[in-house]
């Protein structure tokens, strides 16, 4: 460790939500539920950064529900 600081930290998620990923990322590029909860957390906070975050969230939401069929 350089300067005796950590490279990686742990957090913790619910058990199901863990292996709901662990199952969903099998057949992507992602080899670990680290990995792609890294990839997921560094786009969120690039988004954050840029101020996306509340139009990203709302874009998704309306583009579920028109996927959905429930408006057009």
């Amino acid at each position: 460790m350089k300067n005796g600081k950590r490279k990686h930290t742990t957090i913790t998620i619910p058990t199901a939500l863990f292996e709901n990923i662990k199952k969903g990322i099998k057949c992507t590029g992602f080899s670990s539920v680290s990995d792609y909860a890294t990839f997921i957390l560094r786009e969120t906070a690039a988004d954050l950064a840029l101020g996306k975050s509340k139009d990203k969230g709302k874009n998704a939401v309306i583009d579920k529900l028109r996927a959905l069929g429930y408006i057009q």
